[in-house]
């Protein structure tokens, strides 16, 4: 399942039914698949790979491999080969180098060595299987030295000659015998390489608290960075237990909406905390930005909310620059929105719902009427 697959392949079938076109990062859509190019364009030398978890990769084939989305392939490594599974071919790949500033003309670019082998698959798919008990003793090794990190993950490269090992740390690790322990204990070539708590995350994957899997393991690419700003913009309660997530950080979703929230608070009036009336001062109390709306209150009675539009709150705020005050926050051309606003906050009245009545199919008025049995002897002619 890391790889995108539904199950492991099978050294000796096809592989057509392996790949799993589901949500998650590995997959991709090819739009120009049912798209037929035109004969003065060659096809595209490129092919994009995936490996394990949202790892992806450009590699260069020759035209007369003829690979499809879902083909595995052996790819060029440093050192030896690894085995990946082709997510996307021909003209879409141009557009996805495009989109990830990688450039096709560059000598970087490593090569498809050739489809998977028989053989090339039985020791992926050996490998494969032992990462999770590579993981797990390799946490063990990291505790005997007192090393201040955790092994998150393994990946294994497809020929099984190398290992990367991602771990997470708060501060920088000396591993250079914990290098030496794993090599002496796997016999193969180690990688440290270290990851942030969100990367962590997406690799691990989990359920977020909205009941849904998490966004960083299903289609998030970019981590943007979330500060509590963003929180502040959009009224939320500053509790690090509701904004954290599972990866101890601000929520990523967070972000999805501040950008709305930020467009709505360009129309209210700055620098409006405060409000100067015949009446007295008014504090600035609460603000509900998409409905464009701020909530002020006197001084003598701090529990009465008056809610009052953008617009007069401007006309208010000039007033008070030209040392005029009104006679009350609401003047008469804004008394029906106001009163419209409160009608709208009165509480849901259940006298004519009979939703939750358990008389409600009830028809009131008509009662049932049993038909009455014949008796017989009864139905006599009257003389």
């Amino acid at each position: 399942m890391t790889r995108g697959c539904r199950c492991a392949p099978q050294p000796h079938t096809r592989q057509t039914r392996v790949a799993s076109h589901a949500c998650n990062k590995l997959d991709a859509l090819d739009w120009l698949k049912d798209i037929k190019s035109p004969d003065i364009y060659p096809a595209f030398d490129m092919v994009e790979v995936r490996f394990k978890n949202g790892r992806k990769d450009f590699f260069r084939c020759t035209p007369d491999m003829d690979l499809e989305a879902g083909d595995i392939v052996a790819v060029e490594a440093s050192p030896g080969h690894d085995i990946g599974i082709v997510s996307l071919t021909d003209q879409v790949v141009k557009l996805q180098m495009k989109s990830k500033k990688a450039n096709p003309e560059s000598n970087d670019l490593r090569k498809v060595y050739r489809k998977a082998k028989v053989s090339d698959v039985e020791k992926w798919v050996a490998a494969v299987k032992q990462e999770d008990e590579t993981m797990y003793r390799s946490r063990e090794m990291a505790s005997r030295l007192r090393l201040d990190m955790k092994i998150s993950d393994v990946e294994y490269q497809g020929d099984r000659t190398k290992a990367i090992f991602y771990y997470t740390a708060d501060e920088r690790v000396d591993f250079r015998e914990l290098i030496k322990v794993l090599a002496e204990a796997f016999s193969v070539r180690i990688e440290m390489r270290q990851i942030g708590m969100r990367q962590e995350a997406s690799r691990l994957g989990g359920i977020g608290s909205c009941g849904r899997e998490l966004c960083c393991a299903t289609w998030l690419t970019s981590f943007r960075s979330v500060s509590t700003n963003a929180a502040r913009t959009q009224q939320l309660s500053l509790n690090p237990q509701k904004l954290a997530g599972q990866c101890s950080k601000l929520k990523c979703c967070i972000n999805y909406e501040n950008d709305c929230y930020l467009d709505y608070q360009k129309a209210l009036p700055d620098n409006a905390n405060e409000l100067f009336t015949k009446k007295g001062r008014a504090f600035l109390q609460k603000t509900d930005v998409l409905r464009g709306l701020l909530g002020y209150s006197y001084a003598d009675s701090p529990g009465s909310i008056v809610m009052l539009a953008a617009e007069r709150v401007k006309e208010i705020k000039e007033a008070n620059i030209r040392n005029i005050r009104p006679d009350d926050l609401i003047d008469e051309q804004h008394a029906g929105d106001q009163n419209s606003d409160s009608r709208d906050k009165r509480p849901f009245e259940m006298e004519n719902n009979l939703e939750d009545s358990l008389t409600r199919f009830d028809q009131p008025g008509k009662k049932s009427r049993k038909k009455k049995k014949k008796r017989p002897g009864k139905n006599l002619n009257k003389s």
